[in-house]
C-alpha cells in the first residue's frame, strides 16, 4: 500500500505579494505534518477567475526543496499535449519526485470550455486522448498520435520525469471512474460519501484489471473544510469560500464539507483512508492562512493516528 499523503491548498498567499510572508508560510508548512501543497486551475472561471496550474507549481516547487505539489485538477483539453509534456519535463528537473498531475474536465463553467475552443460536449474524450498522449510522451520515447482534436509525428520530449508523473483523474460521472481506471494512477474524488468512495474504488479495479502498465494506484479525495474558533465561525469560512468559487448556494455541498474542530473534520476523514484513500486534499477556509495551515497539520496528525 502507497504512503498516505496529506496536503493543503496551495493558496494565493503563497503565490502573490511579499515574497517575505510567503517564505514563512512555506516555512511553516515544512515543519508540519503536512505533505504536499495542491493547486487548482482555470483559464477563465465563470467571473474570470483564473490560475495555471503549471505556471503556479513551478513557484511552489522554488520556494522548498522538500514540499510536494499536486496540480490538480488540471483542464489537460484546453492545452496540447506536447506542449504540457515538455512544462512536465522541466519541472521535474527542478523538483524531481515531487509532482503528481491532477486532470479533469472542468464540468462547472462550459463556457471555459468554449472560450478555448474546446466543445463542451466532448470534452470527456478530448481528455482521455489527451492523458494517452502525455502518456506516451512522458515516455522519453517518439511517439505520434492522430485524433479528432489533435494530430502530431515523432513528437520527442527528454529528459523523461524521472521518477514518472503520477497522474490522477478527477470526476464524480461513470465516465470520469472509466477514465482514471483506463487512463490514470488514480482517482481523485470530491462530493461523495466513503462509502461511495469505496464502491468506485471496487469499480476502477475491474475496469482496469487488464492494463499492461499495471499501475500502483494513488487514489484520493478533495475536500473542502471550514475552521475557525467556533462551529458557526468555521461554516461561515468555508460556506463563503465555496459560494465565491462555485457561484451556488453553499447547502449543495455541505453535506461532504466538514467543519468545525480539527477532530471532528478527522473523524469525516477517517472512513476515506479506511476506504483505501491515498491522497487527502484539504481545502480550508478559515481566519488566516497561518491558522489554516497550523489547523490541517493538526489533522494530518489526527487522520494518521486515527486509520493506523
Amino acid at each position: 500500500m502507497t504512503e498516505l499523503k496529506i496536503g493543503t491548498i496551495g493558496s494565493p498567499e503563497f503565490l502573490t505579494g511579499s515574497l517575505t510572508d510567503r517564505r514563512k508560510l512555506m516555512a511553516q508548512v515544512e515543519a508540519s505534518a503536512i505533505d504536499h501543497l495542491f493547486i487548482a486551475d482555470h483559464v477563465s472561471f465563470h467571473t474570470g477567475l483564473g490560475m495555471d496550474g503549471i505556471v503556479n507549481a513551478a513557484t511552489l516547487a522554488a520556494m522548498s526543496e522538500s514540499v510536494e505539489i499536486l496540480i490538480g485538477v488540471y483542464l489537460l483539453a484546453l492545452r496540447h499535449p506536447v506542449t504540457v509534456a515538455r512544462q512536465l519535463s522541466s519541472l521535474s528537473q527542478s523538483a524531481p519526485g515531487r509532482i503528481t498531475l491532477g486532470v479533469g474536465i472542468g464540468g462547472e463553467d462550459r463556457h471555459e470550455m468554449e472560450i478555448c475552443g474546446v466543445d463542451p460536449a466532448r470534452r470527456g474524450v478530448h481528455t482521455n486522448h489527451s492523458l494517452q498522449a502525455l502518456r506516451n510522451l512522458m515516455s522519453g520515447q517518439s511517439s505520434s498520435y492522430d485524433c479528432d482534436f489533435f494530430s502530431y509525428q515523432d513528437a520527442l520530449i527528454k529528459p523523461a520525469p524521472k521518477p514518472a508523473i503520477p497522474m490522477i483523474v478527477g470526476g464524480r460521472s461513470d465516465a470520469a471512474i472509466r477514465r482514471a481506471a483506463l487512463y490514470g494512477d488514480g482517482w481523485l474524488g470530491v462530493w461523495c460519501s466513503s462509502q461511495r468512495f469505496s464502491n468506485v474504488l471496487e469499480q476502477i479495479n475491474e475496469i482496469g484489471a487488464d492494463r499492461p502498465d499495471k499501475p500502483t494506484w494513488q487514489h484520493g479525495l478533495q475536500v473542502w473544510v471550514g475552521v475557525g474558533d467556533s462551529k458557526k465561525d468555521a461554516r461561515a469560512y468555508v460556506a463563503q469560500g465555496m459560494q465565491d468559487m462555485y457561484q451556488q448556494p453553499f447547502e449543495n455541498f455541505e453535506r461532504y464539507s466538514p467543519y468545525g474542530t480539527a477532530q471532528e473534520i478527522a473523524d469525516f476523514l477517517i472512513p476515506y483512508v479506511e476506504q483505501g484513500a491515498r491522497v487527502l486534499n484539504v481545502c480550508p477556509r478559515g481566519p488566516s492562512e497561518a491558522y489554516n495551515i497550523e489547523v490541517v497539520s493538526e489533522i494530518a496528525e489526527l487522520v494518521r493516528a486515527g486509520a493506523s
